[in-house]
């Protein structure tokens, strides 16, 4: 597995954010051979889209929990913790949504949002998988994507009164110039690359969470997480920064080394996303 890896010392929990693309898919080409080479202690997926039956057979070395969406074949989210780790999956407090579900919110929320408690040592960490809509400029799904937005930003906002929290996923926007390969070509023109979605981030880092990411690299270009299945994009590195880990100051702190997990070959993926993979102390 060819690692883009940013580290600075010692490490003891890793976390991956991996969107599947398509758990079932994602299996079948190797996501299994890729975890056991990496070794996370927890992962949280996105773009799950399959139900916890599946889930829990195709992933027998971990403990899961899923949140389906409502639509079928949709979205998704799964948080597990690899069964032999010394981390430990507090099931009990398993959120599902960005808020309470809501008729009005079912369009927007489901499958998008869980949020869950992990023992690491003394420390309980609280994990989210997100997966944000990708939106499309000039349809009703650019309205869903700011609705949810505006949810996410409420819960977020909640979510500050604790330590230590890490909110991991597909977010679905890039937030400079340095997190994707066609800044002119894309920037106000396409979805994800909008000032008015890059204003929630910058809300956000602005409250207090911090882009760990960008926090251990610096300001490099990159490193991306997500490249078009089209054309030569992987091949030519032209990708997109969409995947985070954004945490509470206080386990932003803790983070030690960020590895991109990408695949050798286009061949080799997985998913168009390659793993996030963050280590704190």
């Amino acid at each position: 597995m060819d690692a883009l890896s940013f580290e600075s010392e010692t490490m003891t929990f890793s976390l991956a954010s991996i969107n599947v693309n398509g758990i079932r898919a994602a299996v079948k080409r190797g996501m299994k051979d890729s975890l056991a080479a990496t070794a996370p202690d927890v992962i949280a997926l996105q773009e799950v889209r399959a139900t916890n039956a599946i889930t829990d057979g195709l992933l027998e070395d971990w403990e899961l929990i899923n949140f389906e969406c409502e639509i079928k074949g949709r979205a998704g989210v799964t948080i597990g913790v690899r069964r032999d780790s010394h981390v430990k999956l507090l099931a009990k407090t398993a959120r599902f949504g960005a808020h309470p579900q809501q008729d009005e919110a079912l369009a927007v929320d489901t499958g998008r949002w869980l949020e869950v408690d992990v023992q690491d040592g003394d420390q309980t960490v609280r994990i989210v998988s997100a997966y944000l809509h990708s939106g499309e400029v000039g349809t009703e799904k650019m309205d869903q994507k700011y609705a949810h937005l505006d949810l996410v930003t409420t819960r977020m906002s909640e979510l500050q009164e604790l330590s230590n929290v890490i909110i991991t996923g597909d977010l679905n926007i890039v937030h400079t110039e340095l997190d994707i390969k066609n800044w002119k070509g894309n920037h106000n023109k396409t979805a994800g690359v909008l000032d008015s979605e890059i204003a929630y981030v910058d809300r956000w880092i602005d409250s207090g969470w911090v882009d760990v990411t960008r926090q251990l690299t610096g300001p490099v270009q990159g490193p991306y997480t997500w490249w078009s299945y089209r054309g030569k994009a992987f091949d030519n590195d032209a990708g997109w920064r969409i995947d985070y880990h954004l945490a509470t100051p206080a386990m932003a702190e803790r983070a030690k080394s960020v590895h991109v997990d990408r695949a050798p070959d286009y061949a080799s993926r997985y998913s168009d996303h390659a793993p996030l993979r963050i280590i704190y102390s």
